[in-house]
C-alpha cells in the first residue's frame, strides 16, 4: 500500500495543473476571440488602449500559466498570476458598483473566486512548486566521473 507521504508528493502537481488550467484556456481564448475580448476589456473604461491591455493579459495568463504548470520559475509565475487575479477582481468584478442585485451576486462570486485563486498562487510563492517541477529537476551532466 502506498503511504500518505508518497501520495502527498502528487498533491502540489495536481494543484499546479488545476490552478494553471483556467489561465491557459483563458489566455488562448482571448487570442482566438480577439475582437470580442477587446470589446469586453473596453467596458472597464481603463485609461490604456484595450488591445494593449488584452495583449498583456493574454501573455500574463499563457506565460504565467505555463510557468506554474511546468514548475519552471513557478514562484515568479505564481506571483504574476496572483497579482493578475487580484487586479482583474478589482477592475472587472466590482460587484459593489452594480445596481442589479442578480448581476451583483454573480460578480461577487467571480470576485471572490479570483481572490481565492490568488491565495492558491501565494501558497506556491511561499512554499514553491513541490515535487515533479522543473525547478526541482536534477541537472543533467554529460561528464562521467571516473570510479576510484
Amino acid at each position: 500500500m502506498i503511504g500518505f507521504n508518497k501520495i502527498s508528493d502528487f498533491i502540489p502537481v495536481i494543484g499546479r495543473v488545476l490552478l494553471s488550467a483556467i489561465f491557459l484556456t483563458s489566455g488562448l481564448g482571448k487570442l482566438l476571440a480577439w475582437d470580442a475580448s477587446v470589446g469586453y476589456v473596453a467596458t472597464a473604461g481603463l485609461p490604456l488602449p484595450s488591445d494593449l491591455l488584452l495583449a498583456a493579459a493574454a501573455v500574463t495568463e499563457i506565460v504565467g500559466g505555463t510557468m506554474v504548470l511546468l514548475g519552471f520559475q513557478a514562484r515568479l509565475g505564481a506571483l504574476a498570476l496572483a497579482g493578475f487575479s487580484i487586479l482583474t477582481a478589482m477592475l472587472f468584478h466590482n460587484y459593489w458598483a452594480l445596481a442589479d442585485a442578480q448581476a451583483a451576486y454573480v460578480q461577487q462570486i467571480m470576485f471572490w473566486k479570483n481572490i481565492a485563486m490568488a491565495g492558491g498562487f501565494l501558497q506556491i510563492v511561499a512554499f514553491g512548486a513541490g515535487p515533479f517541477a522543473l525547478d526541482n529537476a536534477e541537472p543533467v551532466s554529460n561528464h562521467q566521473t571516473a570510479a576510484i
